[in-house]
């Protein structure tokens, strides 16, 4: 998908009617976070803020949290903005064009969530280290992402019984069709155990698989050797 088309202001429309329990999936992050996280204050990066779901979600129950929401599309950010504007919400925070390498690495949050942007990623190894690189210790994060290997057979039953979730809640299969066309041109997804050792590999400990849906697959972990 080209994030920099105006469709992307289409995303927020139809997303929760492609993914199950899409709501859910951050309402549990943001009660996972809290519980770990337990500050009044504190400063938080967005890896693909774009769309704003996350800084909806953070932003109505931690009005004194600040945020860098990064994002390598403008109309995805413009999106996230509008959302904010429209549901009276005043964040501070930042929206940052760029990609999460290019962050200063000066400021070490105090935490990360990086929800539906893995998959499009193709040196997952080395975008899960920059963030890593950009947390204090003990700092919690995270992630959620489209996994399976697409060579099992599991995977394509699972993509069949997705195909079915959409098109009851009204996605026209043609869209349907160029998503499932996009999986391994556009969007990598890949195992979970290999995206949990990734993340073990760039520094992160208690690993724990919190949302599953299909193929979308939540983590949460810490930053270092953190209780």
């Amino acid at each position: 998908m080209d994030w920099n088309h105006p469709d992307v202001y289409q995303y927020e429309k139809k997303i929760a009617l492609k993914i199950p329990c899409y709501h859910m999936l951050y309402e549990m992050m943001d009660r996972l976070l809290t519980v770990r996280l337990d500050k009044d204050a504190a400063y938080v990066m967005v890896v693909g803020a774009g769309g704003g779901q996350e800084l909806l979600t953070l932003g109505r129950r931690h009005p004194d949290w600040s945020f860098t929401g990064v994002d390598t599309s403008a109309n995805m950010l413009n999106l996230a903005r509008q959302r904010l504007k429209i549901a009276g919400i005043q964040l501070n925070a930042d929206f940052i064009e760029r990609e999460v390498k290019q962050l200063e690495r000066k400021h070490q949050y105090d935490a990360a969530t990086c929800m539906l942007v893995l998959h499009f990623v193709q040196d997952k190894r080395k975008f899960l280290q920059h963030i890593a690189d950009r947390l204090a210790e003990g700092a919690p994060f995270f992630i959620a992402a489209i996994q399976g290997d697409l060579d099992s057979e599991s995977f394509w039953w699972q993509m069949r019984a997705w195909k079915e979730h959409m098109l009851a809640n009204g996605i026209a299969e043609q869209e349907w069709e160029r998503f499932a066309d996009s999986i391994g041109r556009h969007s990598h997804p890949i195992p979970a155990e290999e995206v949990e050792a990734m993340l073990i590999e760039s520094g992160f400990t208690n690993v724990t698989r919190f949302f599953s849906a299909y193929l979308i697959d939540g983590w949460f972990a810490v930053k270092g050797g953190g209780k």
